[in-house]
């Protein structure tokens, strides 16, 4: 466990130094990615997504990186791969998509068709991906970070249910103050912070924490908490689509995450709490009179942690 926080602490210094003013940030997204999830940031044009998937990727030696930049006329095969005929034996030959990487960046990933996001829901979900019958694994250290610019901004579409599923955390970078903006001009004076960026672990370095996630421990009081925090999204008025299992299920490997980021081998209710926003707002879907009396996901969730006793 000891080996496993040095690791995660090298890795979250290496990126808060790109990210200024975005640590808590940061440190929830690596969480996410080392618990096994997907990460989808949603925030206005130039607010460090592209960035923040950037630093993650310098930072990790061995690591296969690619990006993807969604357009309308994205098709599937341009993500997954496609089959070419090779001339000099007649025979067709898979030649591998940039989906096949060890971190992806789906940058906009809402600029694109439905058909084209779906190419996405097999890989998210099982780590794998199925192309003209034959299956392909992604490898354990498969992770998507995902940036999508508000749905109400134009030549977006809204991602469907099923894909908000698979994200196990959402979150924004939002702006940051004015010391901070001042800070990151000065950063960026003669040359890029990610220029500088040299990998402070390794491929297997993220295996021994994604393994150690495991380890975290969790009471059972907890864990029923935790549950019922899922639980209450359903029957909720002004709830169309609740939380399924697997929400409960990322909250509790993030929170072990988390924890583990933290230095502790045992989660406390406030880490689940801080976190039952972002790995559960975006799977809900509201009627439309809570729509428009201003509520969302996010303060469905915020309503719930108020209302729920924590476990002594």
């Amino acid at each position: 466990m000891i080996e496993a926080t040095e690791i995660a602490s090298r890795l979250e210094a290496s990126v808060k130094a790109v990210m200024l003013g975005q640590g808590e940030t940061v440190r929830r997204v690596l969480a996410t990615m080392v618990a096994g999830g997907h990460v989808l940031l949603e925030d206005v044009p130039g607010t460090g997504k592209t960035t923040l998937a950037k630093a993650i990727a310098a930072s990790v030696g061995g690591a296969n990186f690619q990006r993807i930049q969604f357009t309308p006329d994205l098709l599937p095969s341009d993500i997954l791969g496609v089959s070419v005929l090779d001339s000099r034996n007649a025979k067709f030959e898979f030649h591998q998509g940039p989906i096949f990487s060890d971190i992806l960046l789906a940058d906009e990933v809402n600029r694109a068709s439905p058909r084209t996001q779906s190419a996405l829901l097999e890989a998210m979900a099982e780590k794998q991906v199925t192309v003209e019958g034959n299956r392909y694994d992604l490898g354990e250290l498969f992770f998507v970070i995902a940036t999508q610019n508000p749905v109400e901004l134009r030549g977006t579409y809204p991602l469907p249910e099923a894909q908000m599923d698979r994200f196990a955390y959402q979150c924004s970078l939002g702006y940051v103050s004015i010391e901070q903006e001042m800070a990151i001009l000065n950063a960026q004076e003669k040359s890029h912070p990610l220029t500088r960026v040299n990998p402070v672990v390794s491929r297997d370095d993220l295996l021994t924490v994604h393994q150690a996630v495991a380890g975290v421990s969790i009471t059972p009081a907890l864990q029923e908490y935790l549950v019922r925090l899922v639980a209450e999204t359903r029957g909720r008025a002004g709830v169309k689509l609740a939380a399924s299992p697997r929400a409960s299920l990322n909250l509790l490997r993030i929170a072990q995450a988390l924890s583990l980021f933290e230095g502790r081998d045992f989660v406390l209710p406030e880490t689940i709490q801080s976190l039952a926003a972002g790995v559960i707002g975006h799977r809900l879907v509201l009627d439309a009179d809570a729509h428009y009396a201003g509520r969302t996901g996010q303060t469905v969730v915020a309503e719930i942690v108020s209302e729920l006793a924590v476990p002594v």
